[in-house]
Parts: C-alpha cells; structure tokens; sequence
C-alpha cells in the first residue's frame, strides 16, 4: 500500500536475527483483508456516509482531483467511483493509500473528518494512481520507485502549502518547501515499508531532484487551488490543440 496523509510512523525496528517479514503497509488497513460489507450494512455508518459525501465533492469540485481523473482518463485509466475508491477504517496514524494490487484507493472513514482534509487524500492517492498508470512502478520490491511517487505526491497535492506548513507549526524561508517534501516523503516510506530511516532517506535523496521536477500532470507545483485551476485549464487547451494537430 502506497500511504497517503499520515501521522508519525512507528519507529523503524532494528534487524536482529531473521528479517521480519514486510506487510507492505497492509496492517494499516485492517479491511482489506476483510469480505465488503453490504451497501445497506455500511449505510448505516455515519462514518462513511460522511466519507461518501465528502469524496462526491472532492471528485465534482476539486481542481487538483479533476485534473488527475481527466489525465488519467486521456491515460486509458478511467477512474471509476465504485470501482476504484473505498471508504474503510483504518489505522489511526493513516488517511488513505493506494493499493496497486487492486487498482483502488482507500479512504479512512474514520480519520478524514474535513473536506479540506479529503481534497488532499484524494489528491495525494490519485498522483499515486497517475503513476501506476503511465509507468512500470515496482511498488513492492524497489523502493527507489515508491520514493518517486511519496516525492511527487508530496509536492502537488498541496500536502506541503505554506498555510499546512502553519498547520503543523512549522516554519521556514527558503528551501521549506522541499523540505517538507522530502521529509514527508521518508515518513511515508516508513509508515508502509519495514526499512531503516537510513534506507528511507537514501531512496529519497537518490531519486529527489528527478521526481520533485516531473510536474505530470500539473505542469507545475500548484500551491493553490487557483494554481489547480489554471493547470486545469491550461491542461485542457492542451489537450485541445494536440487533437487539431
């Protein structure tokens, strides 16, 4: 599973006799080892009918979200409601992920409280999903690969924008904005991998420079929702003049 907006991850275990085997971030997400509970059971959960509602606005409203689903739609990866989103509980220290296995992103029910909180989660897990569409991402065995995508989620899904940034209570001049990215992107790292920080840091510093400027689809870092409207509209255009072409 590829996390999305998340707390603290747990600290990093030492390696001592036999490796312990990597979940792969699963134990985050409880139900997806679980038989789907009917619509008419899940219904009844104020938890994720809030979700529900919540998503319908981000996927209708959201410019960050409707570039994504239209670029992955002219990618040949149509994005689905049923299909690829999933409202479940999860681990309290996660918001969402992608599970590449399934094509699906999931939605924490029980830790999205906001629609603020939403946009960003929806965001950070369709850049994910973006990803896992247009390229040959190894998601489990090469962690050079999940760093890319942590590197690249961090940066446009206005996860690191300056009023987050306050937030969170942290400040900084110049340079602050890649080092949120980098920093967020190491604790998604830890949060879904059994690595050592050491490990997390050095994926991510390998392979920063070349994902932090691959601004697919945006074209370029919107740090605001009016920055996502004009990617938006400047994504359309384009796609307009290539079909004249």
């Amino acid at each position: 599973m590829e996390q999305g907006e998340a707390g603290s991850p747990p600290p990093a275990e030492e390696k001592v006799g036999k490796e312990e085997e990597d979940d792969f971030g699963y134990r985050l997400f409880p139900e997806r080892n679980k038989n789907p509970q009917s619509f008419l059971v899940r219904s009844l959960f104020t938890y994720h009918n809030k979700c529900q509602l919540m998503l319908r606005m981000t996927l209708e409203t959201n410019p960050y979200a409707q570039l994504l689903l239209e670029a992955m739609k002219q990618s040949g990866c149509t994005v689905f409601n049923d299909r690829h989103f999933s409202c479940e509980n999860c681990d309290a220290c996660v918001g969402g992920g992608f599970d590449s296995a399934t094509s699906q992103i999931v939605l924490c029910q029980n830790n999205i409280r906001h629609q603020s909180h939403m946009n960003r989660v929806v965001t950070h897990e369709l850049i994910h999903a973006f990803d896992h569409c247009r390229a040959h991402v190894d998601w489990f065995k090469n962690v050079k690969h999940l760093a890319c995508s942590e590197i690249r989620a961090a940066n446009l899904s206005g996860d690191c924008t300056l009023m987050n940034e306050i937030a969170r209570f942290k400040f900084g001049l110049k340079g602050h904005h890649q080092t949120c990215v980098r920093d967020r992107a190491i604790r998604s790292i830890l949060a879904v991998r059994k690595v050592s920080r050491e490990t997390a840091e050095k994926a991510v510093d390998e392979v920063f420079d070349a994902c932090f400027n691959d601004l697919e689809p945006f074209g370029r870092i919107p740090h605001s929702k009016t920055d996502a409207r004009r990617a938006f509209r400047d994504f359309q255009n384009r796609d307009r003049y290539n079909a004249n072409l």
